[in-house]
């Protein structure tokens, strides 16, 4: 439910897109220090390098929020198992079964029904199709960032951990956006707030909880649970920003989380988990990270 947040209040705050990336990012970054033990140890170069696609994925997931609607970044952001399909056979010699491009295929024309007619640009949502290409580029970068987590738990010996590549995405983001939120203008209190509240609560402290609850339940079943997440997303941005969705975006979106729900069922039943429950604690499948 934390991670739902995410939309809504990045609508909320009066930032610039790249000041809330930063900040956001920075906040979570320290919080997740002083809150996670783990966090402070396990750093290698491979955690560093999956940070960078993590970061990747956090700021366009901020950007892509300011200029879209929420319902649009999260459904857009969950086609990342349509690039895991392209992934895993390049990256780490994973086969692709029958099952999986059929199911693909269906996140396509989920996909697609994105792009159909004219999206009219709404007060939260002033240019729908830049920020719609913006989530899918961050769907991306979440799916190279779970290979490069499947990257680190493949190798043998110490190659660093989960925590340490989510630390490393957020100090990275916080960084590389830092110049692009220069210079800061005078901002309210309740706008400083709201990024306090994205870094320590809608990051750092869902990600302490969700890991925690990891060791007690089935990868499978977390992951249906995470699955709160892209349903309440748009629910918050509606209640308090008052943001409709479209009925394309509505129905692609339906379709999208359809598809991956069932791929995850038909994997367990096989026998074979295809997100780790490392991977699952991230995010945001989506921006958990976002």
């Amino acid at each position: 439910m934390l991670f739902s947040t995410g939309g809504a209040a990045i609508k909320a705050a009066e930032f610039t897109g790249w000041q809330i990336a930063s900040f956001r990012s920075g906040v979570a970054a320290l919080a997740i220090l002083l809150l996670t033990p783990a966090a402070r140890r396990g750093w290698s170069v491979r955690a560093v390098l999956v940070g960078f696609a993590y970061a990747a994925c956090l700021t366009l997931f901020v950007l892509a929020n300011r200029l879209t609607t929420a319902a649009n970044t999260i459904y857009l952001q969950s086609t990342a198992p349509l690039y895991l399909l392209v992934l895993g056979p390049w990256l780490l010699k994973e086969p692709v079964r029958r099952q999986d491009v059929a199911l693909m295929a269906v996140v396509g024309a989920g996909l697609a029904l994105f792009f159909v007619g004219a999206q009219t640009p709404l007060a939260t949502a002033p240019d729908p199709v830049r920020g719609n290409l913006l989530a899918l580029v961050s769907g991306f970068f979440w799916a190279l960032t779970v290979c490069g987590l499947r990257w680190m738990g493949a190798a043998e010996g110490g190659h660093g951990s989960a925590v340490a590549a989510v630390v490393s995405g957020n100090l990275t983001a916080f960084l590389v956006s830092l110049p692009m939120a220069l210079p800061l203008g005078p901002h309210a209190p309740v706008d400083w707030a709201a990024i306090v509240y994205l870094g320590v609560f809608q990051i750092a402290l869902a990600y302490v909880l969700v890991t925690s609850g990891l060791r007690h339940i089935p990868a499978l079943e977390a992951s249906l649970i995470l699955l709160i997440e892209p349903v309440l997303n748009p629910v918050w941005a509606w209640l308090f920003q008052g943001e409709r969705p479209g009925a394309w975006a509505l129905l692609g979106g339906g379709i999208i989380l359809g598809a991956t729900t069932l791929k995850g069922l038909l994997d367990a039943r096989s026998q074979r988990e295809v997100v780790p429950p490392v991977e699952l604690a991230v995010e945001s499948g989506r921006e958990p990270a976002a």
